[in-house]
C-alpha cells in the first residue's frame, strides 16, 4: 500500500468518525419519539426592533454609540444641530417679555380709567346737589314773584340756573358712561395682553421641547444594530438615525400545520433549542397564534410541506430571564421550537430547561 493511499484512508476514517460523533451528539441532545403531546417546528430568534429617529428636519451633530453597543433606556445616543432652534428660542423669550410689558401697560391704563370713573361719579354727585339747589331756588323764586317780593327778571335768572344744573348733570352722567366704556376697553386690553403672554410662553415651551427632542435618547434598553445615518448628514423630519433591538422582548417565530395549530393554547409551554448552542434548552411561552393560514416560508419548508397551509406562531422568552442574560442574547439565530400541545404530557429529560451557569 502506497504512502499516499494510506493518507487518504486515514482522512476518510477521521471524517467518518467526526460524522458519527456529531450524530451521536445530536442524538443525545435532541428528543427522540416525542409523541402526539408535542409539536416541532423550525424557527429563528427575533426581537422587537426600534428606530431612533429625528422629530424635526436637521443635521446630525454627533452620534454617541456604535453598532453592537448595548444601551440603556434614556441613554443619549445622538445630538442634532440646534443653532437655529436656539435663535428661535431667544426670539420667543423676547416676545414673552414684550407681552408681559404690554400686560403691565394695559393694567395701568385700566387703573387710570377706573380713577376717571370715580372722578366722574363724584362730578355726578356734585351736579345732582347743584340741581337740587337750583330747583329749590327756582321754587322759592316763583313764590316770591307771586307775592311781589321778587322781580320777574330774578326769577328768570333762577330758572336759567336750574336748566344749567340739569345740563351739567347730564354731562356728568355722560362722562360716567364714557368712563365705564373706557374701563371695559381697558379690561379687554388686559385680557388680550395676558393671552399674548400665554401664547408667547407656549411658543417658548414648544421650541424648548424641540430643543430637548433634538437630543435623541434610547426609548428602551437594547443593542444597536445599525447606524442608519452618520454625523453631518441632513435628515428630514422622522429621519432614522439608528436601529436597535429590545433584548428584553425576544421571541421565536415558527410555523405549524393546521392540525397541530388547533391544539396550541395561548400560554402553552415551549422549549427552544438553538443550533448555535444545542446544549441549552430555553423556556418560552406561546404569545401569538395567527388566525390566517399561509404557506410555510421557504426558509423552513420542505418540498412536501409546500402544499400545506400553516399558521404563524410566536413564543416569547420570559423578560426576567432575558434581563439576566441580556448581554448574551443574540437575534437571528436559527433553532427548533418544541411546543407542548397537551399540558398533561411531561417533558422528556433531554428537554428539561437547561441554561448557562446552571
Amino acid at each position: 500500500m502506497t504512502s499516499k493511499r494510506k493518507h487518504w484512508l486515514v482522512a476518510i476514517v477521521v471524517i467518518v468518525a467526526a460524522c458519527i460523533g456529531a450524530g451521536l451528539l445530536w442524538w443525545q441532545l435532541h428528543p427522540r419519539g416525542l409523541g402526539p403531546g408535542f409539536a416541532i417546528a423550525n424557527g429563528r430568534i427575533e426581537a422587537t426592533e426600534i428606530d431612533v429617529a429625528t422629530k424635526l428636519a436637521g443635521r446630525i451633530m454627533e452620534e454617541l454609540v456604535d453598532e453592537g453597543d448595548y444601551i440603556t433606556a434614556g441613554q443619549v445616543v445622538a445630538r442634532m444641530d440646534i443653532e437655529a432652534l436656539k435663535a428661535q428660542h431667544a426670539e420667543a423669550v423676547a416676545k414673552v417679555a414684550m407681552a408681559k410689558s404690554a400686560v403691565e401697560t394695559s393694567q395701568s391704563m385700566l387703573t387710570q380709567r377706573q380713577s376717571e370713573k370715580a372722578a366722574a361719579d363724584a362730578a355726578v354727585a356734585q351736579r345732582e346737589a347743584e340741581l337740587d339747589l337750583a330747583k329749590s331756588n327756582f321754587a322759592r323764586a316763583k313764590d316770591l314773584v307771586g307775592k311781589g317780593a321778587m322781580s320777574k327778571e330774578d326769577a328768570d335768572t333762577r330758572r336759567a340756573a336750574l336748566h344749567g344744573a340739569e345740563a351739567a348733570l347730564s354731562r356728568a352722567k355722560a362722562d360716567v358712561a364714557a368712563a365705564e366704556a373706557a374701563i371695559s376697553t381697558a379690561k379687554a386690553m388686559v385680557i388680550t395682553a395676558t393671552a399674548n403672554v400665554v401664547s408667547a410662553q407656549a411658543t417658548v415651551d414648544r421650541i424648548q421641547a424641540d430643543i430637548n427632542d433634538s437630543t435623541l435618547k434610547a426609548p428602551r434598553g437594547g443593542r444597536v444594530q445599525y447606524r442608519v445615518a452618520q454625523p453631518g448628514e441632513v435628515l428630514p423630519a422622522g429621519g432614522k438615525v439608528l436601529n436597535m433591538v429590545d433584548l428584553t422582548d425576544v421571541y421565536m417565530t415558527f410555523f405549524l400545520p393546521e392540525a397541530q395549530t388547533g391544539q396550541v393554547k395561548m400560554g402553552a409551554e415551549v422549549r427552544l433549542v438553538l443550533d448555535a448552542v444545542p446544549q441549552f434548552v430555553i423556556p418560552a411561552k406561546v404569545t401569538y397564534v395567527s388566525d390566517v393560514a399561509q404557506f410555510t416560508p421557504k426558509t423552513v419548508e420542505t418540498a412536501q410541506e409546500r402544499q400545506k397551509l400553516t399558521f404563524r406562531i410566536k413564543a416569547h422568552i420570559d423578560r426576567g430571564l432575558l434581563e439576566k442574560y441580556v448581554r448574551d442574547v443574540k437575534t437571528g439565530l436559527p433553532g427548533v421550537a418544541y411546543v407542548q400541545l397537551d399540558p398533561q404530557t411531561a417533558w422528556p429529560a433531554n428537554l428539561e430547561v437547561k441554561l448557562p451557569n446552571e
